[in-house]
């Protein structure tokens, strides 16, 4: 099995892969050639310059790889190509195994338009929005008129928080959305955009699925996103605080009429915007591939995620049904990122000087691909370990995760560990009170004045 990925995803699917007895081809960049992951595969083959769109991103590099290596399947991971139907269908006329959905179940929900189209149909409730892609500040401003403001800007084929803006007033429309959709076709080639409702104040949860080949879908449970810094994931827990028993089977059973309606099969994750005073939770999207924070469902479910995205892409049926997931505990997750956060998070690249990973004790997981002397390349996502705890409830995964980023020592750079630190000793987030605006409305205001 080739991984089309570099850093810690790519060493937590080799470690997968290896527990399954599976053999490993890694890819790497120039800038990579000292990568853990090229030193844990069992071959490791350089595919390019260090520009991630002369290497993660080539795809005839990549799949000249897996057939000089004679990989049988491909994981692609998170971010490069792994949403990316054109590369799919690639795979599949190679006759190579891609570890995900199809590529038409992708195109399908990778366009956030067709996505609502999809969830409406499917009894899935959306966010009150534009039916279809919109192209011009007119077309905007008429949705507005109907739906009232604030509203927020998104781009039709948009991720990881490239091409969204909130506009508060029809004052500040035409150079949002100007901005936002020359942001969108630089960062996807696709300057379309659509409109919702700004749901607010909202939580951010997203529920993980799966699905094989044989029509089986069941769900994980939820994971709560609420804190993001520019629509981007900082820290992310589950089960929610803010979720109920009630609301929580709600919540999962639309995720699971969600996948099946589109014949979902791999692993993937529908998200939600909660209303917490109605309790009314909206479909936003659904992303096809592992997610970054998937170690907390792997925490309070005992369900290896990376494992079963292999078995199903081998053929094989889920071994569990809905009955028997149960949520055990909690789980939380901190991302640690070479950033400066008193440079307005500047990344950090550099050479690591001295490491410590805090590895030791019940219920705690450091997934990363940095050690001592590692140099950490300018070139790619500045996120370079993740710390995961598990208590037998919050406040004793609350206080697990503040004595492993005590101990967490990194070197050599600059790091958000003393950020994350304040933040998950913050009052509001201890007690739970927090949603999508926290983090950029309350605390990092304090933050940077303190």
């Amino acid at each position: 099995m080739l991984i089309a990925n570099r850093g810690e995803i790519a060493v937590r699917i080799i470690r997968a892969a290896r527990e399954l007895g599976i053999s490993t081809v890694a890819v790497y960049s120039e800038a990579d050639k000292d990568a853990l992951h090229t030193i844990l595969a069992d071959q490791a083959i350089c595919i390019g310059p260090a520009r991630s769109t002369d290497s993660y991103l080539n795809m005839k590099s990549i799949l000249s790889a897996a057939m000089i290596t004679g990989a049988q399947a491909i994981h692609p991971g998170f971010g490069f190509l792994s949403e990316n139907s054109k590369f799919a269908t690639m795979c599949e006329e190679m006759n190579l195994k891609f570890i995900g959905p199809s590529a038409s179940v992708m195109d399908k929900m990778g366009d956030k338009i067709n996505a609502r189209s999809e969830m409406k149909k499917a009894g899935v409730p959306v966010i009150p929005g534009s039916e279809g892609e919109i192209f011009s500040v007119q077309e905007a401003k008429g949705i507005a008129a109907k739906i009232g403001y604030p509203l927020m800007l998104k781009a039709s084929a948009g991720g990881g928080g490239k091409g969204i803006r909130k506009v508060e007033s029809e004052f500040g429309l035409e150079d949002a959305f100007n901005s936002a959709s020359q942001e969108a076709l630089s960062a996807f080639g696709n300057g379309a955009m659509y409109v919702e409702k700004v749901i607010y104040p909202a939580r951010h949860i997203e529920v993980q699925v799966l699905g094989d080949a044989y029509q089986n879908v069941i769900h994980l449970g939820e994971r709560d996103c609420s804190l993001q810094r520019n629509n981007q994931k900082v820290l992310e827990e589950s089960p929610s605080i803010a979720i109920g028993p009630t609301l929580r089977k709600e919540m999962g059973d639309a995720a699971v009429r969600a996948a099946k309606a589109v014949d979902y099969e791999n692993a993937g994750t529908i998200e939600f915007l909660l209303e917490e005073e109605s309790g009314q939770f909206y479909f936003m999207e659904m992303n096809t591939r592992i997610q970054v924070e998937h170690p907390v469902t792997e925490f309070v479910t005992g369900i290896d995620i990376v494992k079963e995205q292999i078995k199903i892409a081998a053929g094989l049926e889920l071994t569990h049904s809905q009955e028997d997931i149960h949520i055990s505990g909690h789980a939380i997750e901190c991302r640690i990122n070479a950033e400066n956060p008193n440079l307005n998070f500047a990344p950090s690249p550099g050479k690591i000087t001295d490491l410590y990973l805090p590895c030791g004790g019940v219920g705690l997981r450091v997934d990363s691909a940095v050690y001592n002397g590692y140099t950490i390349p300018p070139y790619y996502d500045s996120m370079i370990a993740k710390i995961i705890v598990h208590g037998e409830d919050r406040f004793d995964a609350l206080m697990k995760m503040q004595r492993a980023l005590y101990e967490l020592e990194i070197e050599g750079i600059s790091t958000n560990i003393e950020f994350q630190l304040d933040l998950i000793s913050d009052k509001q987030v201890i007690a739970g009170d927090y949603d999508t605006s926290f983090l950029m409305e309350d605390f990092l205001p304090h933050y940077h004045k303190e």
